[in-house]
């Protein structure tokens, strides 16, 4: 019997048998029964089972329609899915609507989605004959002699699946845009029209989709950016490059001073490093063997030096600086540095993906007794910092070793199970729950990684890295209650990330609307009329005196107007001051999001304004 059979929900789109991930078409046995476990659309897995089969259905669309185009990939990503493909002149939006339909014909025909090996010669055959030249070159990859294939109809496709059991699953579906994406993500490559889609089981959930979708738009952090006068970029500056605006650079500050003021009351030592070092130091590292291609050289007369990608050569440096015993440990080394890394046109993406950023990076040096303590400090540290910023959801991911393949590795096996054992039980400490990521780890050491939940997706931030690298390559060592030289355990940690990254993070959950703690500007004075001003221009000066953030707005123009353009610039207070304000000693006060709150004198307003200040809102 198939395992369809075995449920009745159109939701559950695949099954778990032993943990793994097979098609609902699979045929089981009587016994095999009680170990299939159903996976509903609504799960991770889920979605990435309906979108991958999603992405079929736009090929087999397109290659009814566009005969001649070649295929590429198509698998599902975060948030939908896409497929690749080869045509001239490329794809455009005004091509969807007749895809669209093609594929809206293929869900009414309600084709079973089959599962098939093909042999290898077979495999070629057929793509031959159909001109399908990046699938050639993906099987001459595929060391396999019996080939694994989906077909629909008369669309068979390169794949291990699992997919659904038949189109007609796929009841609400859009293609949202088209980007050029060379093959292989190599620029020596052709470029390939990469379609993008979403699809869902019902027509409500994509329109709540497609309604998140809208509110996301406005909510992009490059448009605000811009129109918020926090940052922007000029292409005859190079790409990826982002230059401060005066309101951007406050928010920095704030950032900044708050980030220094939690660490300095953490037990961090703060630092700064230079920009540049001699390339020796990086070769010393193996940034120069493993990471050439992502760094900028600066040829002088005798030797090379290296636009700093990473702080933690010039850490260790500052560590070895002096002789250190076990009695100095933990010691933490954290600096807000700035690095530059080399990065192709094509990833870079606002303020998330940049070449030059600052990182709030630290390194931590510890023995090997005080590791767990140590990942459980870092832990709430990270916890506490991002709640300040008004996150509340956490997914951890705890990133191991490959049991098979444990040669691939550095370190001894006995420092793996001390740091993969203190980063688990530090999470369970914690009573956080985590995600197990076998064979993730680098090849230097097993990390956490910590994303939190933007506006719109999970977003990296905060990494508790192991180093088994760098501490022999430096030497890195102390001296241990026996006398002796131990060498010293190295844990990289950041907790924002970069700021750069971070901002654009912020904007987008946000919207631009920040708290008013961190608001550049927490507070406008605007007069309705010339009259008014010497009164405003006397609040003004006291609310500054306080320490608020605070401009004013005495332009002839009309008072709708300029609440109007305030409200824009997302400012969280708004004092408006009239004729009668200035007859009653008093303001007139607006609130962003809550609209007039009536008229209050100085005082009380600056003791509301301090409260939301002090309480982080």
């Amino acid at each position: 019997m198939k395992i369809l059979n075995l449920f009745n929900d159109e939701r559950i789109v695949a099954a778990k048998m032993d943990g793994k991930l097979v098609d609902l078409n699979l045929e089981i046995n009587e016994e095999e029964k009680g170990k299939v476990e159903p996976v509903y659309f609504d799960s991770e897995e889920g979605k990435s089972v309906f979108w991958h089969s999603s992405a079929h259905l736009l090929a087999h669309a397109v290659k009814i329609l566009f005969p001649s185009v070649k295929l590429g990939i198509g698998p599902a990503i975060e948030d939908g899915f896409y497929y690749d493909f080869y045509k001239t002149p490329p794809f455009s939006e005004e091509d969807f609507s007749l895809i669209e339909e093609k594929m809206r014909e293929l869900v009414e025909l309600d084709l079973p989605i089959e599962h098939l090996y093909l042999d290898r010669e077979e495999a070629i055959r057929y793509f031959k004959e159909k001109g399908e030249d990046f699938k050639l070159e993906i099987l001459n990859e595929i060391p396999d002699e019996k080939i694994s294939v989906y077909k629909q109809g008369n669309f068979i496709d390169l794949c291990l699946g699992p997919h659904l059991p038949r189109t007609g699953m796929i009841k609400a579906f859009k293609l949202l845009s088209v980007a050029g994406a060379y093959w292989k993500g190599d620029e020596r490559n052709p470029m390939l029209s990469r379609i993008y889609g979403v699809s869902f089981p019902t027509q409500r959930e994509l329109e709540e989709y497609l309604k998140f979708l809208e509110e996301a738009k406005k909510r992009d952090h490059r448009k605000l950016g811009v129109s918020l006068e926090l940052f922007s970029f000029f292409e005859e500056a190079g790409s990826g490059l982002v230059y401060w605006l005066p309101k951007g650079a406050v928010l920095r500050r704030i950032i900044e001073n708050y980030w220094i003021e939690k660490h300095l009351e953490k037990g961090y030592q703060i630092v700064y490093t230079p920009h540049i070092a001699r390339e020796g130091l990086w070769q010393v590292s193996g940034h120069t063997k493993y990471y050439t291609e992502n760094m900028y050289f600066i040829p002088q007369e005798n030797e090379n030096y290296v636009l700093k990608p990473m702080n933690c050569p010039g850490h260790i440096l500052i560590y070895k600086s002096k002789v250190r015993s076990y009695k100095d440990l933990p010691l933490r080394i954290c600096e807000l540095g700035t690095v530059y890394r080399r990065e192709r046109s094509g990833v870079l993406y606002g303020t998330l993906r940049v070449k030059g950023f600052t990182q709030d990076d630290a390194h931590i040096f510890v023995t090997p007794e005080m590791v767990e303590e140590e990942i459980v400090n870092i832990l709430n540290f990270s916890l506490e910092m991002l709640r300040d910023f008004g996150f509340k959801d956490f997914d951890f991911e705890l990133s191991l070793r490959s049991p098979k393949e444990k040669e691939k590795y550095m370190g001894t096996e006995k420092e793996w199970e001390m740091a993969e054992k203190s980063l688990i039980n530090a999470l369970r400490r914690l009573n956080l729950s985590y995600k197990e990521a076998y064979g993730e780890a680098t090849f230097y050491g097993p990390k956490i990684d910590l994303k939190l939940q933007g506006f719109i997706k999970k977003e990296q931030t905060t990494t508790i890295q192991f180093d088994f690298n760098l501490p022999k390559q430096f030497r890195v060592t102390y001296m241990g209650k026996d006398g002796y030289h131990h060498e010293t355990v190295i844990i990289h940690r950041t907790i924002l990330g970069s700021l750069e990254r971070f901002l654009g993070i912020l904007i987008e959950y946000y919207g631009g609307a920040f708290p008013v703690w961190l608001s550049p500007v927490q507070a406008v004075v605007m007069t309705i009329t010339e009259k008014e001003i010497p009164y405003a221009q006397n609040i003004y000066e006291k609310i500054k005196k306080e320490k608020i953030r605070v401009e004013v707005d005495f332009r002839s123009e009309k008072i709708n107007y300029k609440i109007a353009e305030n409200e824009r610039m997302k400012v969280p207070y708004m004092i408006i001051i009239g004729k009668r304000e200035v007859e009653n000693n008093s303001l007139s006060i607006r609130k962003r999001k809550e609209g007039d709150l009536g008229r209050m004198d100085l005082e009380a307003f600056i003791r509301m304004i301090k409260e939301d200040i002090e309480k982080r809102r």
